[in-house]
């Protein structure tokens, strides 16, 4: 109930921008001059659609953040709020692969499920109906990019646990840009022998990884797909070191952008805001939402100046039941957990752009599927 409080206050603050708290960041300018109206009509459609999914970043996750920063965090700048209900077909908390799959499939599933529904039957993603409808299409995480999320949009397998062949799926498609970790599920598979860089290159691809040059070095040929593995494994938190998820999500506005006149379509996950409530540390939680949210302004940025696309940030779910309570100060925040798995929280959403209000109010995860593909035309 307190979170919920806290959420609508957020919203309060958001729909009366010229209200004034005792907090002195209210006087900070927001970034990126987003208005706090939605200057379109909601008849409007968008030729771009981009996803943002932080994992596991719940209410909680996101009042740290703006604690713990020195200036008005993006999310702030939303015109339209909305809450979605986040439970899988067989269990009132969900995981990513259910909650991905909700978003990209438009259906409840089994925990566990990548791009199935509850009778493990293929269905088709939002970004396989993008690409037959003639637009770029990409992803970019901070997690392998064979994860749970990220592989709801583009795979087809009963078990998230399955990466080889959640890898051997990127063959099935013809996605335009990706960039996560997970390089051995391609070139060092132990289920077969095959080399699944030389069969992307084959199918027009031009392939790299952290191994052979670093991201901003990399120049992609024209006419070329374009794949980017930034590590063997998992990538490093971002207080470790890992600095890629505002460069590589700029490289995929941009690349997809000119890719396609029919427009694109991107899903960003910040994936590991969701490892830091596993591992119940509120300083991992902070530092992948900061980084989140800077990534999220560097798309603000893009979406503002293009005034055709709409940016939906959102949450698969809520991990570590995550408070920040009595004590707290904007120096020192006092947190505590309740569990090391996800909850049930309801999670909130946030649209800026043409179609943005179509994302107000209370409903099911799976209807982002539905307005998202409502909102690019499609059936």
């Amino acid at each position: 109930m307190n979170k919920l409080i806290l959420f609508f206050s957020i919203i309060l603050i958001v729909g009366c921008g010229s209200q004034k708290t005792q907090n002195s960041e209210d006087a900070t300018p927001v970034s990126y001059n987003i208005p706090l109206t939605d200057p379109v009509k909601p008849s409007a459609k968008p030729k771009n659609v981009i996803l943002m999914i932080g994992d596991g970043m719940g209410i909680s996750q996101i009042t740290a953040g703006i604690y713990s920063s020195d200036k008005k965090l993006s999310l702030e700048s939303f015109p339209v709020i909305g809450l979605h209900k986040s439970h899988a077909s067989n269990d009132l908390i969900t995981d990513s692969a259910a909650g991905a799959t909700a978003f990209a499939c438009g259906v409840k599933t089994y925990n566990g499920a990548i791009g199935v529904g509850p009778d493990s039957v293929a269905v088709e993603t939002i970004l396989e109906k993008a690409e037959k409808k003639g637009m770029a299409t990409g992803m970019v995480a901070t997690s392998t990019i064979v994860h749970a999320t990220p592989a709801s949009f583009i795979s087809h397998q009963p078990s998230r646990k399955m990466y080889e062949e959640i890898a051997a799926d990127f063959l099935k498609t013809d996605i335009d840009f990706f960039i996560g970790g997970g390089k051995k599920f391609f070139d060092r598979r132990e289920s077969d022998e095959r080399d699944l860089y030389k069969e992307l290159e084959a199918k027009g691809y031009f392939i790299s990884d952290y191994f052979k040059e670093d991201l901003g070095d990399v120049k992609i040929p024209m006419k070329k797909k374009f794949g980017y593995l930034t590590s063997d494994k998992d990538p490093l938190p971002v207080a470790q070191g890992r600095n890629y998820l505002k460069k590589a999500s700029n490289m995929a506005v941009n690349f997809l952008n000119r890719k396609s006149p029919e427009g694109f379509f991107l899903m960003i996950e910040g994936s590991q805001i969701d490892w830091g409530g596993h591992a119940n540390d509120a300083n991992y939680i902070i530092t992948e939402m900061l980084d989140f949210d800077r990534t999220i302004a560097q798309v603000l940025k893009f979406a503002k100046q293009d005034g055709e696309t709409l940016v939906i940030v959102t949450a698969d779910h809520e991990t570590g039941g995550f408070s920040i309570n009595k004590g707290s100060s904007r120096d020192s925040l006092v947190t505590a957990f309740t569990t090391d798995y996800h909850t049930a929280d309801l999670i909130p959403v946030f649209a800026y752009g043409p179609g943005a209000s179509d994302f107000a109010g209370i409903y099911q995860n799976t209807a982002i599927f539905d307005k998202m593909k409502r909102a690019m035309g499609m059936r």
